[in-house]
């Protein structure tokens, strides 16, 4: 696994979300693999880094690493750090298809709540494909 220096990848905690901060965590490092932001072998903060950029209590962010490390998707070693692992995560088809199905049913019910078009949505995504300028 390479360990090469990498951009940093950056956390941002929504409090009134109702989603739990360790959640929050987890889930963007899934996304940021997802996109791309983080790759095989990039570095995440320590766990004491990362409660003091995040202004939150370090086992929540050893609850989100210990989820993570579990699904595969991170290996720490002691002294070294905590990395994007080089492992594939196995899904069966059928089970990662239901998953999306229900990604892109919570997002449709919530934006169309919201007041957004599919056609909203869409252009957003495409923006998600390209580098951020936001």
């Amino acid at each position: 696994m390479s360990r090469t220096a990498n951009p940093p990848f950056r956390f941002h905690l929504d409090q009134n979300s109702g989603v739990p901060v360790y959640r929050q965590i987890v889930d963007q490092v899934r996304g940021g693999v997802a996109s791309g932001a983080l790759a095989e072998g990039h570095q995440l903060p320590t766990v004491r880094q990362l409660a003091v950029d995040l202004e939150i209590n370090p086992n929540t962010v050893v609850r989100a690493y210990r989820e993570l490390e579990l699904g595969g998707l991170l290996e720490t070693q002691q002294g070294t750090g905590t990395f994007i692992s080089a492992k594939k995560v196995a899904r069966a088809d059928a089970h990662r298809d239901r998953q999306l199905s229900q990604i892109v049913a919570d997002c449709m019910a919530r934006a169309g709540a919201a007041g957004f078009t599919v056609a909203d949505l869409l252009e957003e995504l495409r923006q998600w494909e390209m580098p951020r300028r936001r």
